[in-house]
Protein backbone atom coordinates (compact mmCIF):
# COMPACT_ATOMS: atom_id res chain seq x y z
CA UNK A 1 0.00 0.00 0.00
CA UNK A 2 2.98 2.52 0.91
CA UNK A 3 4.66 1.62 -2.23
CA UNK A 4 1.47 2.19 -4.36
CA UNK A 5 0.36 5.21 -2.68
CA UNK A 6 4.23 6.80 -4.20
CA UNK A 7 3.92 5.32 -7.15
CA UNK A 8 7.00 3.14 -7.46
CA UNK A 9 7.53 0.56 -10.10
CA UNK A 10 6.92 -3.11 -8.94
CA UNK A 11 5.41 -2.40 -5.80
CA UNK A 12 4.48 -5.86 -4.94
CA UNK A 13 7.67 -7.17 -5.54
CA UNK A 14 9.29 -4.57 -3.64
CA UNK A 15 6.94 -5.08 -0.98
CA UNK A 16 7.88 -8.88 -0.68
CA UNK A 17 11.88 -8.16 -0.58
CA UNK A 18 11.59 -5.80 1.75
CA UNK A 19 8.92 -7.52 4.31
CA UNK A 20 11.45 -9.75 6.31
CA UNK A 21 13.79 -6.69 7.02
CA UNK A 22 11.16 -4.20 7.90
CA UNK A 23 9.61 -6.69 10.31
CA UNK A 24 13.15 -7.24 11.55
CA UNK A 25 13.78 -3.23 12.10
CA UNK A 26 10.44 -3.02 14.07
CA UNK A 27 11.66 -6.34 16.51
CA UNK A 28 15.37 -4.94 17.11
CA UNK A 29 14.10 -1.61 17.62
CA UNK A 30 11.35 -3.10 20.13
CA UNK A 31 13.82 -5.30 22.09
CA UNK A 32 15.93 -2.29 22.46
CA UNK A 33 13.15 -0.61 24.28
CA UNK A 34 12.34 -3.92 26.17
CA UNK A 35 15.97 -3.48 27.67
CA UNK A 36 15.84 -0.26 27.95
CA UNK A 37 13.11 -0.48 30.61
CA UNK A 38 14.71 -2.93 32.59
CA UNK A 39 18.06 -1.10 32.49
CA UNK A 40 19.72 1.26 35.24
CA UNK A 41 19.83 4.98 33.89
CA UNK A 42 23.64 4.82 32.89
CA UNK A 43 22.85 2.61 30.08
CA UNK A 44 19.30 3.63 28.54
CA UNK A 45 20.32 6.59 26.73
CA UNK A 46 22.48 4.07 24.22
CA UNK A 47 19.75 1.60 24.01
CA UNK A 48 17.24 3.72 23.73
CA UNK A 49 18.89 5.99 21.11
CA UNK A 50 19.51 2.45 19.05
CA UNK A 51 15.83 1.18 19.48
CA UNK A 52 14.76 4.41 17.64
CA UNK A 53 17.31 4.38 15.00
CA UNK A 54 15.94 0.70 14.34
CA UNK A 55 12.42 2.18 14.10
CA UNK A 56 13.00 5.25 11.70
CA UNK A 57 14.67 2.94 9.64
CA UNK A 58 11.55 1.10 9.43
CA UNK A 59 9.34 4.19 8.61
CA UNK A 60 12.23 5.13 6.05
CA UNK A 61 11.49 1.55 4.04
CA UNK A 62 7.82 2.48 3.73
CA UNK A 63 9.02 5.34 1.03
CA UNK A 64 12.09 4.13 -0.12
CA UNK A 65 12.24 0.35 -1.76
CA UNK A 66 15.68 0.69 -2.15
CA UNK A 67 17.18 2.15 1.36
CA UNK A 68 20.29 1.88 2.12
CA UNK A 69 21.57 2.77 -1.24
CA UNK A 70 24.73 3.60 -0.24
CA UNK A 71 26.86 4.00 3.07
CA UNK A 72 26.76 7.54 3.42
CA UNK A 73 23.42 7.18 5.10
CA UNK A 74 24.58 4.71 7.57
CA UNK A 75 25.90 7.82 9.71
CA UNK A 76 24.67 9.32 12.59
CA UNK A 77 24.03 12.36 10.02
CA UNK A 78 24.84 15.08 13.19
CA UNK A 79 27.66 15.62 15.65
CA UNK A 80 28.61 17.25 18.67
CA UNK A 81 31.58 18.86 20.54
CA UNK A 82 33.92 15.78 21.59
CA UNK A 83 35.39 17.32 24.74
CA UNK A 84 33.20 19.16 27.20
CA UNK A 85 34.32 22.30 28.54
CA UNK A 86 34.39 23.08 32.58
CA UNK A 87 31.20 23.67 34.14
CA UNK A 88 29.95 22.22 31.50
CA UNK A 89 25.84 21.77 31.40
CA UNK A 90 23.54 19.82 28.81
CA UNK A 91 21.24 21.98 28.92
CA UNK A 92 23.69 24.51 27.12
CA UNK A 93 25.11 21.53 24.73
CA UNK A 94 24.51 22.01 21.17
CA UNK A 95 24.37 19.51 18.33
CA UNK A 96 25.20 20.11 14.57
CA UNK A 97 23.81 19.02 11.61
CA UNK A 98 25.62 17.05 9.05
CA UNK A 99 25.22 16.88 4.97
CA UNK A 100 24.52 12.64 5.39
CA UNK A 101 23.50 10.20 7.59
CA UNK A 102 20.05 9.51 9.19
CA UNK A 103 19.15 12.60 10.57
CA UNK A 104 19.54 14.88 7.04
CA UNK A 105 18.29 11.37 5.58
CA UNK A 106 14.89 11.10 7.43
CA UNK A 107 14.45 14.56 7.56
CA UNK A 108 14.23 14.91 3.58
CA UNK A 109 12.16 11.82 3.25
CA UNK A 110 10.25 11.90 6.25
CA UNK A 111 9.56 14.94 6.67
CA UNK A 112 9.97 16.89 3.34
CA UNK A 113 12.48 19.18 5.11
CA UNK A 114 15.85 20.31 3.47
CA UNK A 115 18.92 22.58 3.76
CA UNK A 116 19.53 21.30 7.45
CA UNK A 117 23.23 21.46 7.37
CA UNK A 118 25.48 23.47 9.20
CA UNK A 119 22.89 24.69 11.61
CA UNK A 120 22.99 23.92 15.18
CA UNK A 121 20.06 23.31 18.02
CA UNK A 122 20.90 23.65 21.99
CA UNK A 123 19.72 20.83 23.94
CA UNK A 124 17.02 23.25 25.77
CA UNK A 125 15.27 24.26 22.60
CA UNK A 126 14.65 20.58 22.06
CA UNK A 127 13.54 19.75 25.15
CA UNK A 128 10.98 22.65 24.97
CA UNK A 129 9.81 20.55 22.07
CA UNK A 130 8.48 17.66 24.71
CA UNK A 131 5.11 18.50 25.72
CA UNK A 132 5.51 16.07 28.77
CA UNK A 133 7.92 18.48 30.27
CA UNK A 134 5.99 21.63 30.37
CA UNK A 135 5.25 21.15 34.62
CA UNK A 136 9.10 20.47 35.12
CA UNK A 137 9.85 23.91 33.10
CA UNK A 138 7.37 25.68 35.43
CA UNK A 139 8.48 24.20 38.37
CA UNK A 140 12.40 24.29 37.82
CA UNK A 141 12.20 27.61 35.54
CA UNK A 142 8.69 29.46 35.70
CA UNK A 143 7.82 29.13 32.46
CA UNK A 144 5.04 27.39 30.57
CA UNK A 145 6.22 25.87 26.73
CA UNK A 146 3.13 24.91 25.77
CA UNK A 147 -0.33 25.65 26.48
CA UNK A 148 -3.35 22.86 27.12
CA UNK A 149 -6.05 22.52 23.75
CA UNK A 150 -9.46 21.28 25.58
CA UNK A 151 -11.41 19.01 23.12
CA UNK A 152 -15.14 18.45 22.65
CA UNK A 153 -15.67 15.68 20.65
CA UNK A 154 -13.70 16.89 17.45
CA UNK A 155 -13.22 20.34 18.17
CA UNK A 156 -10.43 21.63 19.58
CA UNK A 157 -9.85 25.22 21.60
CA UNK A 158 -6.99 26.89 21.68
CA UNK A 159 -6.92 29.27 24.60
CA UNK A 160 -7.16 32.87 23.84
CA UNK A 161 -4.29 33.54 26.23
CA UNK A 162 -2.10 32.10 23.53
CA UNK A 163 -2.75 35.55 21.37
CA UNK A 164 -0.39 37.55 23.93
CA UNK A 165 1.79 35.01 23.72
CA UNK A 166 2.41 35.32 20.13
CA UNK A 167 1.58 39.32 20.05
CA UNK A 168 -1.66 38.43 17.62
CA UNK A 169 -5.05 39.27 17.06
CA UNK A 170 -7.61 36.62 16.61
CA UNK A 171 -7.68 37.12 13.28
CA UNK A 172 -4.13 37.26 12.48
CA UNK A 173 -3.08 34.36 14.85
CA UNK A 174 -5.76 32.23 12.70
CA UNK A 175 -4.10 33.13 9.79
CA UNK A 176 -0.61 32.33 11.14
CA UNK A 177 -2.02 28.94 12.26
CA UNK A 178 -3.46 28.01 8.58
CA UNK A 179 -0.32 28.36 6.95
CA UNK A 180 1.70 26.46 9.53
CA UNK A 181 -0.79 23.35 9.43
CA UNK A 182 -0.11 20.72 7.37
CA UNK A 183 -3.82 19.83 7.45
CA UNK A 184 -6.81 22.53 6.27
CA UNK A 185 -7.62 24.19 9.36
CA UNK A 186 -11.51 26.00 9.52
CA UNK A 187 -11.90 28.37 12.73
CA UNK A 188 -15.49 28.92 13.69
CA UNK A 189 -16.36 32.27 13.19
CA UNK A 190 -16.16 33.06 17.04
CA UNK A 191 -13.12 32.25 19.42
CA UNK A 192 -10.05 30.15 18.36
CA UNK A 193 -11.86 26.27 18.01
CA UNK A 194 -11.82 24.04 14.91
CA UNK A 195 -12.48 20.90 13.59
CA UNK A 196 -9.99 18.08 13.28
CA UNK A 197 -10.37 14.85 11.21
CA UNK A 198 -8.86 11.37 11.28
CA UNK A 199 -5.50 12.60 9.98
CA UNK A 200 -4.73 15.04 12.10
CA UNK A 201 -3.02 12.76 14.48
CA UNK A 202 -0.21 11.41 12.27
CA UNK A 203 0.42 15.41 11.02
CA UNK A 204 -0.31 17.80 13.78
CA UNK A 205 1.89 20.77 13.14
CA UNK A 206 1.98 23.23 14.51
CA UNK A 207 -0.01 21.41 17.71
CA UNK A 208 2.22 18.60 19.51
CA UNK A 209 0.41 15.63 21.62
CA UNK A 210 0.75 15.66 25.14
CA UNK A 211 0.69 11.55 25.51
CA UNK A 212 1.30 11.73 29.24
CA UNK A 213 -1.41 13.63 29.97
CA UNK A 214 -3.94 12.74 26.68
CA UNK A 215 -4.21 16.35 25.49
CA UNK A 216 -3.64 18.30 22.30
CA UNK A 217 -0.93 21.46 23.24
CA UNK A 218 0.43 24.29 21.32
CA UNK A 219 4.07 25.71 22.03
CA UNK A 220 4.86 28.79 23.48
CA UNK A 221 8.07 29.30 22.67
CA UNK A 222 9.11 31.32 19.19
CA UNK A 223 13.12 29.62 18.85
CA UNK A 224 14.01 28.59 14.97
CA UNK A 225 13.10 25.03 15.70
CA UNK A 226 9.03 25.56 17.47
CA UNK A 227 7.45 23.75 14.05
CA UNK A 228 10.22 21.14 14.68
CA UNK A 229 8.48 17.38 14.24
CA UNK A 230 8.69 16.22 17.61
CA UNK A 231 10.53 12.80 16.54
CA UNK A 232 13.08 14.75 15.22
CA UNK A 233 13.92 16.50 18.63
CA UNK A 234 13.85 12.75 20.29
CA UNK A 235 16.49 11.48 18.37
CA UNK A 236 18.39 14.57 18.54
CA UNK A 237 18.36 14.45 22.56
CA UNK A 238 19.01 10.78 22.11
CA UNK A 239 21.94 10.80 20.13
CA UNK A 240 23.32 13.37 22.70
CA UNK A 241 22.81 11.62 25.92
CA UNK A 242 24.14 8.39 24.10
CA UNK A 243 27.41 9.84 22.92
CA UNK A 244 27.59 11.29 26.45
CA UNK A 245 26.77 8.29 28.16
CA UNK A 246 29.40 6.32 25.75
CA UNK A 247 32.43 9.16 26.41
CA UNK A 248 31.92 11.54 28.71
CA UNK A 249 32.40 8.79 31.77
CA UNK A 250 33.03 10.53 34.59
CA UNK A 251 30.31 13.35 33.53
CA UNK A 252 27.87 11.02 33.15
CA UNK A 253 28.51 8.83 36.54
CA UNK A 254 28.65 12.50 38.03
CA UNK A 255 25.13 13.47 37.28
CA UNK A 256 23.85 9.72 37.70
CA UNK A 257 24.63 9.33 40.64
CA UNK A 258 25.10 13.13 42.63
CA UNK A 259 22.42 14.67 40.64
CA UNK A 260 24.64 18.04 41.17
CA UNK A 261 22.12 20.66 39.13
CA UNK A 262 18.92 21.45 37.09
CA UNK A 263 20.58 18.66 34.43
CA UNK A 264 19.04 15.51 36.25
CA UNK A 265 15.92 16.26 36.41
CA UNK A 266 15.36 17.34 32.89
CA UNK A 267 17.25 13.92 31.47
CA UNK A 268 15.69 12.00 34.05
CA UNK A 269 11.83 12.64 32.62
CA UNK A 270 13.41 13.25 28.97
CA UNK A 271 14.28 9.19 29.44
CA UNK A 272 11.11 8.35 30.91
CA UNK A 273 8.57 10.20 28.89
CA UNK A 274 10.64 8.92 25.62
CA UNK A 275 10.31 5.45 26.18
CA UNK A 276 6.77 5.73 25.24
CA UNK A 277 6.75 8.64 22.95
CA UNK A 278 9.14 7.49 20.49
CA UNK A 279 7.45 4.32 19.51
CA UNK A 280 3.69 6.60 20.04
CA UNK A 281 5.57 9.20 17.67
CA UNK A 282 6.60 5.80 15.38
CA UNK A 283 3.45 4.13 15.44
CA UNK A 284 1.41 7.73 14.22
CA UNK A 285 4.06 8.24 11.05
CA UNK A 286 2.83 4.53 10.08
CA UNK A 287 -0.44 4.80 10.77
CA UNK A 288 -1.16 7.74 8.88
Amino acid sequence: MCYQKRNIDNPEQKSYENGYAFLYYLEHGQIYYDQAKKSPLILKPILLFYGLVHLIKACILTIDPSYPETTAVLAHGVSTRKRKKQNYLFLHDEVKFQKNGLFPFMSEKMFHMKQLEGEKVIMEELLQLIPELNDLFFVLEGKRTFAKLTQRDNDLMIPESVLDNFHMTESRFKEFFATKSKNSVEFSNEGLSFRINNSFLSEMSPLFYDLENNHFAIPLTKGNFVHFPELLAHYLLLYNLSMIARYETEWWSELTKMMPNGDYPFIQSFIEITMDKGPFLIFQYLMK
